[in-house]
């Protein structure tokens, strides 16, 4: 019998093993932590997001980083099997805006408790409170080693996860380990991470957005754009538009961000609304004929930007203090100044360089028995319940075929 050790019970990790087991190995899962799933727990602020409908092609547009290493594990193990698996351990889902795909307690634990029956179902050995200090390449196969005891195997399960939300147990243990076996690591960055910006927008913390759009701007002129929400923190921006954007500038440095607060408006039209507002409020200062325009709590921030006294009257500003107000309103402008940080960060860009790892195994090319699955590989995806359906995919290729 096949004797696989799985690092890692997070959703790559519960995959592997469970579907490892299944095909008659022995599987012992590793956890650093007191429980499984610490990281999925949190997920979807605690309701689990855990796939997406979107199928193929369409789920793919998705993936940020390396969406053709993906194709055949989301082909052998669909957003479709990742609900009738749920289903099969009494976990009904519901389907949610954009595809979303969530369980219908809305409780992450559920998600939980379902892949651990799945392993527990096949003889799964769980040891938590196990964090492994080393992964050697032995004769037979493997020793594992952690807390002054060597474990024996013939394959070994890297799911270990990224650097994103440490308190969790990811601390890119699993990453060290591939790197001593041989393999290259893509340097990992913060993905789907709050944007801070070097102005100071204390005073819009809180202030909540919905059908704006922002658009990153890097030196060469080159421009990505995502319409949406967004949210103001005490030092920057966060919300679903600058999450996503997070995952396609967090490698580049001095890039700009503008932020249109009115994108269903052109120019043109923009500038026929100010007038009529300006008209219907002539007798008012300009800090206080705003407030049919913009959100109380921007008005300031933009009456500033602009450059306009506060307490001008409406009817003395100018055509020219008009356009730069209307330049604050379709190009309000902010620096970048990091992307999140790995505490913030949904998930982990970078890892194990893919070229390096058989799509339709994950099987290390290096190293014969070692399958890296989940955040391990240099694979990303944007907000949506994508990412948790790329760990379950990848953690089912490598648990069958490390189980066979």
């Amino acid at each position: 019998m096949i004797e696989i050790v799985v690092i890692g019970a997070g959703a790559a990790g519960l995959m592997a093993a469970g579907t490892a087991a299944a095909q008659g190995a022995r599987v012992t899962v590793l956890e650093r932590n007191e429980k499984a799933g610490k990281k999925l727990y949190i997920t979807g602020k605690g309701r689990c997001n855990v796939t997406n409908v979107a199928d193929g092609a369409e789920f793919l547009k998705s993936v940020v980083t390396n969406e053709k290493f993906l194709y055949g594990a989301l082909h052998t193990f669909s957003p479709r099997d990742t609900v009738d698996l749920l289903e099969r351990y009494g976990v009904p889902t519901k389907v949610e805006r954009g595809g979303r795909v969530f369980p219908v307690s809305d409780k992450s634990s559920d998600v939980i408790r379902a892949l651990v029956a799945y392993c527990e179902e096949y003889g799964v050995c769980f040891r938590y409170g196990c964090r492994v200090e080393a992964v050697e390449k032995s004769k037979g196969g493997f020793a594992v080693r952690y807390a002054g005891a060597s474990l024996d195997c013939d394959c070994v399960i890297l799911a270990t996860g990224g650097l994103s939300y440490p308190t969790t147990g990811s601390t890119g243990d699993g990453y060290t380990f591939a790197k001593r076996l041989g393999h290259t690591i893509v340097p990992p960055v913060p993905a789907l991470a709050p944007i801070g910006v070097a102005e100071d927008v204390k005073q819009l913390e809180g202030l909540s957005l919905k059908n704006v759009r922002l658009t990153a701007v890097d030196p060469d002129g080159a421009k990505v754009s995502e319409f949406g929400e967004l949210l103001f923190t005490a030092d920057g921006i966060s919300g679903p538009v600058a999450l996503t954007l997070s995952s396609m500038i967090n490698r580049k440095q001095n890039i700009s961000l503008f932020l249109d607060l009115k994108p269903a408006l052109d120019e043109t039209e923009l500038d026929l609304r100010i007038q009529a507002d300006f008209k219907k409020y002539a007798n008012k200062q300009f800090k206080n004929a705003l407030g049919d325009l913009l959100p109380r709590l921007i008005i300031d921030y933009v009456v500033a930007q602009s450059g306009i006294d506060p307490q001008r009257p409406v009817n003395v500003i100018t055509r020219a203090q008009r356009a730069e107000l209307l330049r604050c309103l379709k190009q309000l402008p902010f620096t970048v100044t990091k992307v999140g940080g790995f505490e913030r960060a949904v998930v982990t860009a970078g890892g194990v360089d893919v070229r390096e790892v058989n799509p339709k195994t994950m099987e290390s090319k290096l190293v014969s028995g070692l399958y890296l699955v989940g955040e391990m590989l240099d694979v990303d995806a944007l907000t949506g319940g994508y990412n948790i359906q790329i760990a379950l995919s990848t953690g089912y290729v490598g648990g069958k075929a490390g189980g066979l």
